[in-house]
């Protein structure tokens, strides 16, 4: 059986097509490359260069090569720019999705792991997050991620369609020294840019009420990402029952601050990180409960921080 992975070419779908590799199971990969990369995707890996939104492309990825299983990762990614840009972040994420069901149906394709977002929670009234904490999207990008949960959800019930899916928190890291996050949005890239241009990183405030006055948020490593999917993957095509959504998080986080000392030791480049002003909006703790994950989609924190910022380090200055 193969499993179509959109956006295959991109930093976290590149990383899950080498995991389902590395499990035994085929995959094929459909990608715009608009901020994926063609040599991310393994020669052995069949690629289709097409959107998510072009049922031409959808069928010829989904009609070619007896797929039995979507993960979609495909879509508009950015958060903050999708405040400018709603229509194009609705266009890829909500009809790309929309685009996509429609192929399924049409090739009797009835299983889907999700990329969803924590950026569906919005910003959370308790430290702690877990699959049943509200859902308030403050941007066009959560808004369409968590449609994206509805239209699995209600065509799960009208169609039978198996899913489940997965809300990132804050995904770093490389899994292979070829593979890196190019995101201009990033902390890791924009940390790592502004050391190798000379520049000092900065924090955006150290006053929030936190152990050490900078914002928690839950990293979490690419490579162990991918492996859930792997598993939510398998747990589908073996008929088990798993739960619509899944946080996939550490249970405890890690400071800004944290953050940037893990990047002096590991670069061995000595930094004081500027203080700037606050981010409007930034709450000072988002951390997710992964117990859920655990439990089913062998989710665990397999890489501390050094590891996380070390492998980054290595695939973005060994490329």
């Amino acid at each position: 059986m193969t499993w179509l992975v959109t956006g295959g070419a991109g930093y976290i779908g590149s990383h899950v097509v080498r995991a389902f590799l590395g499990a035994g199971m085929d995959c094929v990969v459909i990608d715009d490359l608009s901020s994926g990369h063609r040599a991310f995707v393994p020669a052995s890996v069949p690629l289709i260069v097409g959107s998510v939104v072009d049922p031409a492309a959808v069928d010829e990825a989904l009609g070619g090569h007896a797929v039995s299983g979507v993960v979609h990762l495909a879509g508009f990614k950015y958060a903050g720019v999708s405040m400018a840009r709603p229509r194009h972040t609705y266009t890829q994420n909500v009809t790309g999705m929309l685009t996509l069901l429609d192929g399924m149906a049409r090739h009797g394709v009835d299983e889907m792991v999700f990329s969803s977002s924590a950026a569906v929670y919005g910003t959370p009234q308790t430290d702690l997050v877990t699959e049943s904490s509200p859902t308030r999207p403050e941007s066009p990008y959560g808004e369409s991620k968590l449609i994206g949960e509805w239209l699995l959800a209600d065509e799960g019930r009208a169609a039978n369609l198996r899913h489940t899916s997965l809300r990132y928190f804050n995904v770093v890291g490389s899994g292979a020294p070829e593979l890196y996050d190019t995101s201009p949005h990033n902390l890791f890239p924009i940390v790592f840019d502004q050391l190798l241009a000379g520049r000092t990183p900065s924090i955006n405030g150290d006053d929030y009420a936190t152990p050490d006055g900078t914002c928690v948020r839950d990293y979490v490593h690419v490579a162990d990402l991918a492996i859930s999917h792997v598993a939510a993957a398998q747990a589908l095509d073996a008929g088990r029952e798993l739960a619509p959504v899944y946080n996939l998080g550490s249970g405890s986080g890690l400071s800004v601050r944290e953050i940037m000392s893990a990047v002096v030791r590991v670069t061995g480049i000595g930094f004081t990180p500027a203080v700037g002003p606050r981010r409007p909006g930034d709450p000072a703790i988002i951390v997710a409960d992964g117990r859920l994950a655990a439990r089913d989609l062998d989710w665990r924190m397999r890489h501390g921080v050094d590891d996380m910022v070390r492998s980054a380090w290595r695939a973005r200055t060994e490329r």
